[in-house]
């Protein structure tokens, strides 16, 4: 009796993870809502968002006419969006490059 010889081929195989595309929420500028609803709206839209944080997105916005809230999922970034906007907010989503 003779044992014979088998081979085994293992394939290789490899996982690319591509990574879920990410929108930044903006909020722009505008003369018609005051610094503290800015502040409030910020902080209830956005969970976990400290006071002194928002105070900075507001005051970015403030200074430069626009300022980044949030960078996430386009499915959360759409909510934030449009949460903002249900506060009077004016509020844009662009892809993160």
């Amino acid at each position: 009796m003779s044992l014979g010889t088998s081979t085994i081929k293992k394939e290789a195989t490899s996982t690319v993870r591509k990574h879920i595309p990410r929108y930044k929420v903006l909020l722009h500028n505008d003369d018609f809502n005051s610094m503290e609803h800015v502040v409030q709206t910020l902080m209830k839209t956005v969970g976990g968002m400290t006071q002194p944080q928002a105070v900075s997105i507001m005051m970015e916005a403030h200074t430069n006419n626009i300022a980044l809230v949030i960078t996430c999922a386009l499915e959360h970034a759409e909510f934030y969006c449009e949460a903002l906007r249900s506060h009077g907010l004016t509020s844009t989503i662009e892809p993160d490059d």
